[in-house]
């Protein structure tokens, strides 16, 4: 078949544009053939582009050649067509798409490129396996639901770029080759062959360098940044990802949570028509973990974690006891209305609860006669009645516990708390709600590698008070830092850093960075610190992850153009792939899997 050229034909409206307003008017419109059908004489043929789906209609007694040319039309076919824009009769309007009272009759056709038929429908609502998805990304950008998703994240970000350019801030890039530094997840390795045996690492973050910005004296910066991490992936993680990264000279944790709130009401309420209430509520870090058993607490549901440790441990229940000799802890949630599981329903129960860390889980039904459960003969009634007030059980209620070290305990009952909420249909759809969690420990310490490590990271303050603590009891240093959280994922993070080169070598000190160390790979920081660094902190959202929740997806692959798989490659272009042994020579390399 013969394939025109556009020639002289330009297009004069989108797909999306024509009303009845146009009636009358002679158009050309091009697209893709969404469908096409035969009625026996008029040919009628959805011509879909981004903007939306116009009808034309192909009449033999108008234009028999154009009509003849219209029967070898495919899905997908790539076409232009001129003609008169027509009210559609009343019987055949369609109020589904803003073009629907109007039509197209034909009167020119351009075929500008067939198509062979798709390996799946253009469809939203067709069920496609995501490795075909992705493989054929190009296919699975056409359809609806998708480009919506992205369109969504251009507008997310243009709002984010104007929010931000109004309140001072100047958008500076950095680069994407710099040096390896220790701390986070794996780099991403990048030879240099001017510099054989060398390497560049690509950023995890511009952490080091918008801080060197400050140092510059900028006072404000942001970017809409490429970060990587070679890490395992999971739905809402990628080894190259979007983060909004800004940084503030001269201000407090405040400062910068009011600005960022003031971000993301401009975001929400542009895009989803949503009034924030601001300030967000602020809760400690040791206050989330104890009542819900997470940093990032959900807060759309209730089921909070209650701590029965001074009631239980009277009893004869040497699983409680045990543990509460052990140093660890016995805390519940209340299920409200689950008394009516089954015994097997409660056993699937424990099954989960042993996915999730635990080695058991102990259950308690409230009856309006008592109470059942293979541990009530451990317990003296009063202290039966005790438990169910303190967890607020009312007859019909499952009360869940679970005893070990505190990590465990939190871990486990939070991970339930989701699964059940989830399985009960508790959450609250079409609620948003943030939070700000502060006050997190500075440091940890890691028994693997016997050191002190960093919560977040090592350029982050402690709070100015617990300085002094550093020496004799760091673990109870709280750190400058904050982050927020939005119907239990973390959307963002970040801190007041040290801006005093003599605090940040102390505290490489203490992380087990020596003098050495530090010099090589941080020197360039340390000695920028000294020449007049102002106060400073500031934050990073994971971009991909808060478009995902303003499109209500599941993962961020459905809203980012050519996502990798969780095994990090692209089927789409074969990445990772090797490379030609030249090249390999070219930068020094041997490869010895």
């Amino acid at each position: 078949m013969k394939v025109d050229l556009l020639g002289d034909w330009r297009r004069t409206h989108t797909c999306g544009d024509l009303r009845k307003a146009d009636v009358g008017a002679q158009v050309i419109v091009m697209g893709w053939v969404q469908t096409r059908r035969d009625h026996g004489g008029l040919i009628f043929v959805d011509l879909r582009d981004r903007y939306g789906v116009t009808q034309v209609v192909f009449n033999p007694e108008i234009a028999p050649q154009v009509h003849e040319m219209a029967h070898a039309l495919r899905s997908e076919y790539v076409i232009a067509v001129q003609g008169t824009v027509e009210v559609r009769p009343k019987d055949m309007e369609n109020p589904r798409i803003a073009t629907g009272e109007i039509e197209v009759t034909v009167h020119g056709l351009k075929i500008l490129n067939e198509s062979k038929t798709p390996y799946f429908p253009i469809e939203d609502e067709a069920e496609v396996a995501e490795n075909v998805r992705l493989k054929y990304r190009y296919l699975d950008l056409r359809r609806g639901r998708m480009q919506e998703n992205l369109l969504l994240r251009h507008r997310a970000a243009k709002i984010v770029r104007d929010y931000l350019s109004s309140q001072g801030f100047v958008e500076i890039e950095t680069p994407f080759l710099t040096r390896s530094t220790p701390e986070g997840a794996r780099d991403y390795l990048v030879p240099s062959r001017m510099n054989p045996g060398s390497f560049y690492a690509l950023p995890q973050s511009p952490q080091l360098f918008k801080q060197l910005l400050m140092v510059s004296g900028f006072d404000r910066y942001f970017q809409i940044v490429k970060c990587f991490r070679d890490e395992d992936l999971r739905a809402d993680r990628q080894p190259e990802f979007t983060q909004i990264d800004a940084e503030m000279s001269f201000v407090g944790p405040e400062d910068i949570q009011e600005c960022m709130e003031g971000m993301l009401e401009a975001v929400f309420g542009a895009i989803l028509g949503i009034q924030l209430t601001r300030p967000f509520p602020r809760m400690s870090y040791h206050e989330a973990m104890a009542r819900y058993g997470s940093d990032r607490p959900d807060l759309r549901f209730g089921m909070e974690l209650v701590d029965v440790i001074d009631v239980v441990s009277q009893s004869n229940f040497q699983v409680f006891t045990q543990a509460i000799e052990e140093g660890g802890i016995v805390k519940g949630i209340n299920l409200r209305g689950g008394g009516g599981r089954s015994r097997k329903e409660i056993e699937e129960l424990v099954g989960t609860a042993q996915s999730y860390g635990a080695k058991g889980l102990a259950w308690l039904k409230v009856e309006a006669e008592g109470y059942q459960s293979p541990i009530a003969k451990f317990f003296r009634p009063e202290d039966l009645q005790e438990i169910a007030a303190r967890m607020e059980g009312r007859p019909g209620d499952l009360l869940l516990f679970v005893a070990d070290g505190a990590q465990v305990v939190h871990e486990v009952l939070g991970q339930l708390r989701i699964h059940l909420a989830r399985e009960g249909g508790l959450i609250k759809t079409g609620a948003y709600q943030f939070l700000w969690v502060v006050d997190f420990p500075l440091l940890e310490y890691d028994e693997e590698q016997k050191r002190y490590v960093a919560v977040h990271h090592p350029f982050t303050a402690p709070r100015e008070e617990d300085w002094v603590r550093l020496k004799d009891a760091p673990l109870e240093v709280r750190a400058n830092a904050y982050d927020i959280v939005l119907n239990g994922s973390e959307i963002g993070g970040g801190s007041i850093r040290n801006h005093r080169g003599d605090i940040q070598r102390q505290l490489f000190e203490i992380l087990g960075i020596g003098k050495e160390e530090a010099e090589a790979k941080f020197g360039f920081l340390l000695e920028a610190l000294d020449y007049g660094a102002p106060p400073h902190g500031g934050i990073a959202f994971g971009f991909d992850r808060l478009v995902m929740m303003l499109c209500n997806a599941e993962s961020i692959r459905e809203v980012i153009p050519f996502p990798k798989t969780q095994k990090a490659s692209c089927p789409l272009t074969g990445s990772p792939a090797t490379v030609d042994p030249q090249q390999l020579k070219e930068l020094y390399l041997k490869v010895d899997i």
